[in-house]
């Protein structure tokens, strides 16, 4: 299954499994320990970002900064969008639903942040957005402050143990 301009979010439990079904030659990874993280059959594009899932410093675990997030924005930008795009973290709940938030943000400056948000949440009841990560691209994406209030405004989701795969089409 191949779709053109389709972020895949999932866990990494799901990896291997969704990248093989969508035909991903494209991943970007999350994650706190980035010796988890793999390299699907089929990949030739794979960005791995070790931070935490935290939204202020906390002991030894990596606050995302400004040079992550424009990893995530330099990634976003070259994306052919040919082939889909998975985007993951460990859980699949927070970094990643952010990260895709950012990457349909970047692909589709001039469409609405809130109805990016809505589309994620239509898509996923356990996605919350990393606040952190989101505050970070809304800066240097010069978005006043819209990325945040979207993602504010669509709350936090259900409570899971890992975030269950969903889709969003930027096209």
């Amino acid at each position: 299954m191949t779709k053109t301009g389709t972020i895949v979010v999932c866990p990494l439990s799901q990896v291997e499994r969704l990248c093989g079904e969508w035909g991903v030659r494209r991943v970007l990874t999350l994650i706190g320990n980035p010796e988890l993280a793999i390299t699907p059959d089929g990949v030739t594009d794979h960005l791995v970002i070790h931070v935490h899932d935290i939204v202020a410093v906390d002991g030894e675990q990596i606050l995302a900064d400004v040079a992550h997030v424009q990893q995530v924005i330099d990634f976003a930008r070259a994306w052919d969008g040919e082939a889909p795009m998975l985007v993951h973290c460990f859980a699949g709940i927070s970094r990643s639903t952010a990260s895709a938030f950012i990457v349909a943000c970047v692909r589709q400056p001039d469409r609405d942040e809130g109805e990016i948000a809505e589309e994620i949440r239509a898509a996923s009841v356990t996605a919350t957005p990393n606040r952190h990560l989101v505050a970070l691209a809304d800066q240097l994406l010069q978005r006043d402050g819209r990325m945040v209030d979207a993602i504010a405004s669509i709350g936090a989701g259900e409570l899971a143990a890992e975030g269950v795969p969903f889709t969003l089409a930027v096209g």
